[in-house]
């Protein structure tokens, strides 16, 4: 009986919002260049939450709790909804909260010397897959067809949906494991990754909210996709995935410094 409330919660998820996720892999490619880009200091306060798991390992923790309810108050977390012509702060704030105020959350929970090491150790754990969620485009989508998952698309011939596409389709066909992956970025200088960690996280919440606009302009209800659309548009996931992990390393340095 467990097991089918489970199934049939899940199911739930799927029908009513931005359920989907980065797929696993994209998770943890986030995990892993940000792991490269702590400094010691962090590394240290990291590995000493997360008992030694790196944050690739953890990466994919907040999607894991779903199937259980007494998580069901952080489901809003992972998306926010922002109408094409409008910026976070002219919306008013949803009751249930949003990737912003998740984030923002899980910021202050672990820079609060007060906070139990057991609550430091789940936001840590739960921001890690935010900043990721925060850099995947559709994740800042328009409520009425919640974030794209009810454009209905068929890809490679199967069907799917515009936010399963970039959530999962194109980096799962890719191939590549997340280590793989990982190491397939361009390799940038100092300068060039100071300047991808530039901002707030409203600014990059603008920045995927920009990106989701063109992302809905490129494809049209019940299109077949496959190899053209992933070859036009795989550029943008690789950038997003490593401005993903640069950025949740600056994060995590701002914090632990």
């Amino acid at each position: 009986m467990r097991g089918i409330i489970i199934l049939l919660f899940l199911s739930a998820q799927m029908v009513m919002g931005n359920s989907d996720f980065w797929s696993k892999t994209g998770h943890r490619v986030i995990g892993e260049v940000a792991q490269g880009h702590l400094n010691r200091k962090t590394q240290r306060a990291v590995s000493k939450l997360l008992y030694g798991k790196s944050l690739a390992a953890v990466s994919n923790y907040a999607d894991a709790i779903k199937s259980d309810r007494a998580f069901k108050n952080f489901s809003a977390w992972h998306y926010v909804n922002i109408p094409s012509d409008k910026k976070y702060n002219e919306v008013k704030p949803s009751p249930n909260g949003d990737l912003v105020t998740g984030i923002e959350k899980c910021i202050e929970i672990l820079k609060d010397k007060n906070s139990t090491e057991a609550d430091r150790v789940f936001y840590l754990k739960m921001l890690v897959h935010l900043i990721g969620d925060l850099h995947q485009p559709m994740h800042a989508g328009r409520k009425e067809d919640k974030g794209g998952n009810d454009i209905q698309l068929q890809w490679f011939g199967k069907g799917t949906n515009l936010h399963r596409v970039w959530d999962s389709n194109m980096i799962n066909d890719y191939g590549m494991s997340y280590s793989e992956l990982s190491r397939e970025f361009p390799l940038l200088g100092k300068e060039q990754t100071k300047e991808i960690q530039k901002g707030t996280i409203l600014d990059w919440v603008a920045e995927s909210q920009e990106l989701a606009n063109e992302i809905y302009d490129s494809v049209e209800k019940g299109q077949k996709l496959g190899y053209s659309y992933s070859y036009k548009h795989w550029n943008i996931v690789e950038e997003q995935l490593q401005k993903g992990g640069l950025r949740l390393a600056r994060v995590l340095n701002d914090i632990f410094s």
